[in-house]
């Protein structure tokens, strides 16, 4: 059994936040899939399986996510290796995902929530870049907790389709393609060559 986990704050008024890319990301996959979440309130979660993988959507603010994980880990006896994290990543650049193997927190709060309930930080991540030109001349916290712009709004489909096939991967196989992806629009023309 593997648990897939999309990372962010419940509630409608944060459902376009960057903190929320995770969450984004996991929709993106289980819409495809039609994979339909069902409202668990023992878990507090949200909660979808198919097959031999469970996807949840904790219903807490992220800096309490590791309780639901938890939960349903404890519940259904997945070890830590087998659960994939999917979060947003304020160190790297919108349009870039990377995926890893464990690892620390580097300060999100959704991670280090998961390293305290699983006493563990040995799961699989897959990290989606949301830093722009305006990072730096904000407080961090701020800038996780505001939409994206209509720009970005725009190329999400297609950044979150770069992290379909990691997610897939995992959910399939149990195993993590340790890629980095970095979206480049396409040209509308090719580039001559030189």
């Amino acid at each position: 059994m593997k648990l897939i986990v999309g990372l962010g704050n419940a509630g409608n008024r944060y459902a376009n936040t960057r903190h929320n890319a995770g969450v984004m990301a996991l929709n993106h996959y289980t819409q495809k899939k039609q994979v339909r979440f069902e409202h668990k309130t023992k878990f507090e979660a949200e909660l979808a399986k198919k097959q031999d993988t469970i996807f949840i959507k904790p219903l807490t603010m992220m800096n309490r996510s590791g309780l639901a994980v938890r939960k349903i880990s404890e519940f259904y006896d997945i070890p830590v290796e087998d659960i994939l994290i999917i979060y947003d990543e304020l160190a790297l650049p919108f349009g870039t995902i990377r995926s890893r193997g464990g690892g620390q927190h580097a300060g999100h709060n959704g991670i280090k929530s998961i390293i305290n309930h699983l006493k563990s930080d040995n799961f699989a991540r897959l990290r989606i870049g949301i830093a722009n030109e305006f990072t730096s001349k904000q407080p961090a916290e701020e800038f996780v907790l505001q939409s994206f712009s209509k720009a970005e709004n725009k190329l999400l489909p297609e950044i979150f389709e770069l992290s379909n096939p990691i997610i897939a991967s995992f959910a399939e196989s149990g195993v993590l393609l340790k890629e980095t992806h970095k979206y480049e629009p396409e040209e509308d023309e090719p580039d001559e060559l030189v």
